[in-house]
């Protein structure tokens, strides 16, 4: 064995560097070289022993055939997935501490080791018994559920070839470890070599592995990024700890749509689905309520409707604030520029709050027309009809544009009682009228849109 050598490693890319730099040279970020040190071994390829070796061939005479899945008998995480588990798959799951990544893992083993054979799960920083107190709040758990408290990859490797699961899950990455490192769990190094040697098992035995992964204070899974691109998708769960209302987002899927959520509830039994998540945006909407408006968005092939609600309040400061919970800071800052600059509404003197209730974040601009009715309502204290629902985009010579997909929008709309919907002008040539019971009202303009929208 060679003497250890010490590295210094970017916690954001991985690049490798022998000394200290301020600077990553790779991805530029400032401060993210840690200290690691490394014990290289004599014979390192024998780590991937169980990689299948493969001659090149031609792609088109690489058989093909569709992938099969395995349903999880959660409808919600099968629609994330694209229909189901792809045998061979690799799933990274992320999410603050706390948020349900483990629940939801747990209650996907629970339903499928009554189905589908045997299940393994790996449990490297809760011990046994704390994961059974969690279990058993479940509901009953099933003989063929295996769990073992393990962080070496290579002893885990072990328990799969004995027991020849239908499924790992690992919880988490970011705590286990390869005896071919001396670095420490958890180390840009011990992370990539532990999700290496995990990924390239799962391809050679065609097994389906999740993997539960940390995410930063800001937001990102912790590790290197490269963790990202050598699995196959990734799954961020969203969502306030105060609150019951849990989004699992796809932002990659090698098998599927990267535009679907799955929308959950978190109970006393664990996550329930919510079958029909606009209503329950929308149970608690008040009436007559100024700054309070309806918007229709597409989350993959569900159309979601979600409240927009804003407060505009005389600021005090030398700068008036502009806060955003749920959408992009930057897009209600050019609206508000907007309706100040087009529409001429007195907001250089106003603080301004815009938020989408539920914890939501949306990012499309179907929702423009939306904000800045709300706004404008807001300002000048009248409400919007409880019966309205808005969509468009708008631009910056305040005009509304068309937006993509209305049918579903507003079919989602009626279903549930909305009578009227304010939408663009355009976006009426491709309806069929005969089609929907609710008011159509084009607008080309979003002075026209307020207009309509505050005279009730």
């Amino acid at each position: 064995m060679a003497k250890p050598k010490t590295v210094f490693s970017c916690q954001q890319c991985g690049y490798q560097s022998p000394k200290w730099l301020g600077r990553c040279p790779d991805c530029n970020n400032w401060n993210t070289l840690v200290e690691e040190t490394q014990v290289a071994q004599e014979h390192q390829p024998s780590r991937y022993q169980h990689t299948l070796q493969e001659a090149p061939q031609s792609l088109a005479d690489v058989a093909s055939s569709a992938e099969a899945r395995q349903s999880t008998e959660i409808k919600e995480l099968d629609r994330i997935l694209g229909g189901g588990i792809v045998s061979g798959s690799v799933v990274l799951v992320g999410g603050e501490p706390g948020i349900g990544k483990s629940t939801l893992l747990l209650q996907a083993c629970c339903k499928l080791a009554r189905n589908n054979g045997v299940i393994l799960y790996v449990s490297g920083e809760e011990s046994t018994q704390q994961t059974k107190l969690r279990a058993t709040r479940l509901g009953e758990i099933p003989k063929n559920l295996y769990i073992v408290n393990e962080t070496n990859v290579n002893l885990i490797t072990q328990y799969i070839q004995k027991l020849k699961p239908a499924l790992v899950i690992i919880d988490s990455i970011q705590v286990m470890y390869s005896p071919v490192l001396g670095s420490s769990p958890g180390s840009v190094s011990q992370v990539r070599e532990s999700s290496g040697y995990i990924i390239s098992l799962a391809k050679s035995t065609n097994l389906p592995v999740f993997l539960v992964g940390h995410v930063t204070k800001e937001g990102f899974l912790a590790g290197p990024r490269v963790l990202e691109h050598m699995v196959d998708t990734v799954l961020y769960f969203e969502g306030q700890r105060q609150t019951s209302f849990r989004i699992l987002r796809a932002v990659k899927n090698r098998f599927g749509s990267t535009n679907e959520i799955g929308v959950f509830q978190m109970t006393g039994e664990g996550l329930a689905e919510v079958e029909n998540p606009s209503q329950f945006l929308l149970s608690e909407r008040p009436q007559e309520a100024t700054g309070s408006v309806v918007v229709a968005c597409i989350e993959g092939t569900r159309p979601l409707l979600v409240e927009v609600q804003a407060l505009v309040s005389r600021s005090n400061l030398t700068m008036p604030r502009r806060w955003a919970t749920g959408l992009d800071y930057n897009r209600v800052a050019l609206l508000i520029a907007v309706l100040e600059k087009r529409i001429g509404l007195g907001l250089g003197a106003q603080d301004v709050f815009v938020n989408v209730v539920g914890g939501v974040k949306i990012q499309e601009p179907a929702i423009d027309l939306g904000i800045a009715v709300a706004i404008a309502s807001s300002l000048k204290e009248v409400s919007i009809g409880h019966e309205d629902i808005i969509l468009g985009e708008v631009g910056l010579s305040a005009e509304v544009r068309a937006v993509t997909r209305p049918e579903p929008r507003i079919l989602e709309a009626q279903r549930l009682g909305f009578k009227r919907c304010i939408l663009p002008k355009n976006n009426l040539k491709g309806l069929k009228s005969n089609k929907f019971s609710i008011e159509l009202i084009g607008v080309e303009t979003l002075t026209q849109a307020l207009e309509v929208a505050l005279k009730g």
